[in-house]
């Protein structure tokens, strides 16, 4: 056989190939919609190839960005590992001294900056000593809270006039390093995963199957999760591959800003964390629309609750389809697509599938394991600890070791899961999640599933906090649905029946908002902190 290497670059060529003329639509962090063909993006990216090379990026340097989804973000996942250089997405999300670590951490060498991160940038650039210059994603780089960056300061359009729509990509190793993303940790520091040409190719190829994504050239495809995050979990990699329209909401995360964009660009297919669409819901019930291109949404970063499903389903005939990953495994490794068989089952048998976190695809193997890192049966029943591993999942973290997280070729995720005797994984809780009540497990993601279905309930969170006798107990954090208003009791008497009366919680508050990640994931750790002695204090006033 031919020893032809996998890199990305191809993926983009291949788009070229055989679909220059389809589109890539953004909104421009400007505010107006941009439109080009993926002939067009080619081109683009050539020049910015270019432009590297004269800037001096070498092969295996960090070039780092700070950006939204658009098509400038795009070109940078083509152009700097075409060079052979490493793409190092930072979350614009953290906050300033996270972000300082973690440019330091990887060493990046160079920093391009959507102008409404300009502020952000400011505060931590000078504190990165390897920089040789800032890029800003703009027309031009007149952005005041830069004045004082002591570093080269560039405009990307700019930078990118007057040099060739040409480019003669060099040949190198595929096992070479292409992509660098922190995990969205919410404790400590984030850690590094880097991945190689080979293993973002062979996800690209698995996640346009019909086991993940099923992406096809009249797809019309629009990922909601950021480009910061886990590689809008291969969104920029797969979509040239299947030849699909690209659409790209920018900095356009709320439900109006959302709706627009589908329903202009008559969207098939979106990917996101649940609140993504819970936020989406919330605009469309309360403005009266619908979503009459809308097929599926792609559901990961979190259990899929069962009252979204149900109302993607029965509200606006939108599959909701669940996907699993993490930042170290590529990120997809498993989905429940909407496969006929599937869909021929009754809903609330079909409801159930659609709440787990599907079957793993071709490449990802998945076993769970008991304390002692045995082997459990996958019989739907018993729980442990979820393993995966395959050719995009890492083996270790960025520059520092992880034993317990790597071990025996498998990536334990801290997840507990079971597997039924069909593949479906679920996850019952995270690890550190899970709550402890006098010698037994409780699932905070059962009792939040069973919450979500009821009508008046927005959002639900619960968490595990201390109690005088059973060391944890249960409490429930609720938000009403907007104009809706409800109390604990209504709820208690909601659950009786559906959960065991010992898993029945504590305490429920209704609160006003919960808090997230900048990925959408709610914050759990802070959560319980807040209220670790909320029982205990309520025992002693008592």
């Amino acid at each position: 056989m031919q020893a032809s290497q996998l890199l990305i670059i191809d993926l983009l060529r291949h788009g070229v190939r055989r679909h220059p003329t389809q589109e890539i639509v953004s909104r421009r962090i400007e505010g107006d919609i941009h439109r080009y063909s993926y002939a067009d993006c080619y081109q683009r990216t050539c020049q910015l190839a270019h432009r590297l090379e004269r800037l001096g990026v070498q092969p295996g340097e960090r070039v780092a960005t700070l950006a939204w989804n658009t098509y400038r973000h795009l070109e940078l996942y083509y152009a700097v590992s075409g060079i052979g250089a490493v793409l190092h997405t930072v979350n614009p999300r953290l906050i300033a001294d996270q972000i300082e670590w973690i440019l330091n951490d990887a060493d990046a060498t160079w920093l391009f900056v959507d102008a409404c991160f300009a502020e952000l940038a400011a505060e931590v650039v000078n504190n990165v000593p390897q920089l040789k210059g800032v890029i800003v994603l703009a027309d031009n780089c007149q952005q005041p809270p830069l004045e004082h960056c002591k570093h080269p300061l560039h405009a990307y359009e700019q930078i990118l006039d007057g040099l060739p729509g040409h480019y003669d990509w060099p040949a190198f190793a595929e096992d070479s390093a292409a992509l660098l993303c922190y995990t969205s940790g919410t404790t400590g520091n984030p850690k590094g995963v880097l991945s190689s040409h080979r293993a973002m190719v062979l996800h690209a190829q698995a996640t346009v199957s019909a086991e993940l994504l099923d992406l096809r050239a009249s797809t019309v495809l629009m990922p909601m999760v950021a480009m910061y995050h886990a590689g809008a979990w291969g969104a920029p990699y797969a979509a040239p591959l299947a030849g699909c329209k690209l659409v790209l909401p920018g900095n356009g995360m709320n439900g109006a800003a959302m709706y627009e964009l589908i329903a202009n660009e008559q969207v098939t297919v979106g990917l996101g964390v649940p609140t993504i669409w819970l936020t989406l819901h919330n605009y469309l019930a309360e403005n009266g629309q619908n979503l009459p291109s809308l097929e599926r949404v792609c559901v990961g970063g979190a259990a899929s609750p069962l009252g979204l499903v149900k109302t993607y389903d029965q509200d606006y005939d939108v599959y909701w389809q669940p996907i699993w990953g993490m930042t170290e495994t590529g990120p997809l490794a498993c989905s429940a697509p909407p496969e006929p068989n599937l869909l021929a089952l009754p809903r609330e048998e079909r409801y159930r599938i659609q709440t787990t976190a599907g079957r793993a695809c071709f490449g990802v193997d998945m076993q769970i394991v008991d304390a002692n890192g045995e082997a459990l049966p996958h019989d739907g029943e018993t729980s442990g600890e979820l393993r995966v591993r395959g050719p995009w999942i890492a083996n270790s973290y960025y520059q520092r070791s992880d034993p317990d997280t790597f071990a025996d070729g498998w990536l334990a995720t801290g997840d507990i899961a079971v597997i039924d005797p069909q593949g479906y994984m679920k996850v019952v809780d995270r690890k550190k999640d899970v709550i402890k009540s006098g010698g037994e497990w409780i699932s905070s993601l059962d009792i939040e599933n069973i919450c979500s279905q009821h009508p008046a309930v927005n959002e639900s969170c619960v968490i595990g906090v201390k109690h005088p006798k059973w060391d944890e107990r249960p409490l429930l954090l609720v938000v009403a649905n907007k104009g809706k208003t409800i109390d604990k009791e209504t709820l208690y008497t909601f659950f009786e029946g559906k959960i065991a009366k010992w898993w029945m919680p504590d305490d429920i508050l209704i609160v006003p908002e919960l808090p997230h990640t900048g990925t959408g994931k709610l914050i759990k750790n802070e959560l319980r902190k807040q209220y670790e002695n909320y029982l205990l204090e309520r025992s002693s006033d008592a």
